[in-house]
């Protein structure tokens, strides 16, 4: 099993967004990287949800990854704000992983407390020019901020 940070803009796509659909897939993702991180993922695979541009900023609970990466549709539509016209059906460029809803966080594991931690100082969140939306985190990692949730 390997374990990810996934961020989403908490005015955009919120975990309660997420808990109401359920299941939902990880589309508009338009960084090489990000897409190729999630074309490692595996289903069952455990995901940090992270709320970007928001107030506060940090992980706000989890998820779980449920269908392997496959086309990003979104590329392919014409009104979304994600579409690009060199991807094709034929030919996708972009790729996207289903997450499933697991649970809430009482409160969330904030950006500034996960600082504070030096079990953390060496997560990929915090390197240099790290803005990336989907990110591997350690087994060690996600198991310490996890272990910091509030019950």
């Amino acid at each position: 099993m390997n374990y990810w940070l996934m961020k989403s803009e908490g005015d955009c796509y919120p975990i309660d967004q997420l808990k109401k659909d359920k299941v939902s897939s990880w589309s508009g993702v338009r960084n090489y990287q990000a897409r190729n991180y999630m074309k490692e993922m595996k289903v069952d695979d455990m995901v940090l949800f992270y709320h970007s541009s928001s107030k506060p900023i940090g992980v706000f609970g989890l998820a779980k990854v449920v269908k392997l990466a496959h086309p990003d549709l979104t590329a392919f539509d014409r009104r979304d704000d994600h579409y690009d016209d060199r991807s094709t059906q034929e030919k996708p460029i972009w790729e996207c992983v289903d997450v499933q809803y697991v649970s809430t966080f009482k409160e969330p594991i904030t950006l500034d407390e996960m600082k504070r931690h030096p079990q953390l100082s060496t997560m990929k969140l915090f390197q240099k020019g790290s803005r990336l939306s989907v990110i591997p985190v350690t087994e060690k990692e996600y198991n310490f901020i996890v272990s910091l949730v509030k019950v």
